[in-house]
């Protein structure tokens, strides 16, 4: 089994009263995580552990008052609650067991959906829960330490960080693992969860998104080329975000005159599912979009690095009208941090003028042998 980084960190915040919650992409690794929690913190008690993609486990927690939870709870100590979003009462449920037990019973609770599962917790759970997101696995998770070179990166830039995929020894395999994930998330979770009723409409939304990643996205040219509203496709871009498949970066702006202010990049949580998405599972010396690959990878990993080590952020890209780019800007402690991803190294990375005006700012190319302390 797989390392994950998360571990210790919720171990270290159980039993302080909070309930904790990892959301995340399906098949991440969301159930084996809480899993091996609550196998850790058994010697603080027994476990009781719910799968609400049960209906008899659902029928135990949904609507019900605080004697049938404390009943359904028993004598345990540590309650695991596996695909919450599926918990019509979620919130009302976590809320009743925060009040009553406190500090007595750690419950963790695990979902997929954000907009199912945040959303329901957002005003009954205010100050009593902790959010996690787990992600794909990591390169810290899979280096442990060691680093890892450019022929071991290439695999995850084609197939992608999913634990499922990156512990397939086949190549067959995990193009057909990826294959399956493409299906259950986009068609059982969106179409069916969000009960999205123009299927082809969406995936051919999905797979536009999957062909611009590293471009600037413009919600009107995606409309007029797919010939759906602006609010359609705002909505339905909304429901993938919601939904742990795509994220977006805003610009980073403060001279309107000079910086590009309304557009965004979107990019994939997973390089292996936006593959999938245009079916495109070729090695990294025949593709075209290689730039993009390592692009969307560099951005995801420092985005995992970051929540797993708790450094706080604003994230963007920067752009002006005359074409001047950083693919990453971090906004944090005051300062500006720019980061180019580049495949192969350049003698002499060049440092954007316009960029340094801003003050107290910093510049720096990512290559393949550059990611110690800054994704692993």
């Amino acid at each position: 089994m797989i390392k994950r980084t998360l571990k210790e960190n919720i171990i270290q915040q159980s039993f302080h009263g909070q309930v904790l919650i990892i959301q995340g992409p399906r098949q991440a690794g969301k159930t084996t995580l809480a899993l091996d929690i609550a196998k850790t913190l058994k010697g603080k008690g027994a476990v009781r552990i719910f799968n609400c993609d049960d209906p008899d486990h659902r029928a135990l927690l949904e609507n019900r008052g605080l004697e049938a939870l404390k009943s359904a709870v028993g004598p345990a100590r540590v309650l695991f609650i596996d695909e919450g979003q599926k918990l019509s009462t979620i919130g009302q449920t976590l809320k009743l067991l925060a009040d009553y037990y406190k500090k007595n019973l750690q419950v963790v609770v695990t979902g997929s959906s954000a907009i199912h599962l945040l959303d329901k917790t957002q005003e009954s759970l205010t100050g009593r829960k902790k959010v996690y997101t787990l992600y794909p696995v990591s390169l810290e998770e899979i280096s442990q330490g060691g680093g890892v070179g450019q022929r071991e990166l290439e695999p995850f830039l084609v197939y992608g960080s999913y634990p499922k995929v990156v512990t397939a020894k086949r190549k067959q395999d995990k193009v057909d693992i990826l294959r399956e994930l493409k299906t259950s998330y986009l068609y059982r979770d969106v179409f069916d969860f969000q009960g999205m009723k123009n299927a082809d409409v969406f995936m051919n939304l999905v797979k536009a998104l999957a062909y611009q990643i590293g471009n600037e996205v413009s919600y009107r040219e995606l409309s007029n080329l797919l010939k759906i509203s602006y609010v359609t496709v705002e909505r339905y871009v909304h429901i993938l975000e919601q939904s742990f498949i795509v994220f977006h970066l805003p610009v980073f702006t403060r001279n309107k005159r000079r910086e590009l202010s309304r557009l965004r990049k979107i990019y994939f949580y997973d390089v292996g599912i936006r593959n999938a998405v245009i079916n495109n599972f070729t090695p990294l010396n025949e593709r075209d979009d290689l730039g993009a690959l390592w692009e969307n990878f560099m951005v995801v990993e420092r985005m995992k690095y970051r929540e797993y080590h708790r450094i706080e952020a604003n994230q963007y890209f920067w752009r002006t009208y005359d074409g001047s780019e950083v693919d990453l800007v971090e906004e944090r402690g005051g300062r500006l941090y720019g980061y180019e991803f580049k495949w192969k190294p350049r003698e002499h990375p060049r440092v954007l003028a316009k960029w340094n005006e801003y003050k107290g700012s910093s510049y720096q190319v990512i290559t393949p042998g550059e990611l110690r302390g800054f994704v692993q």
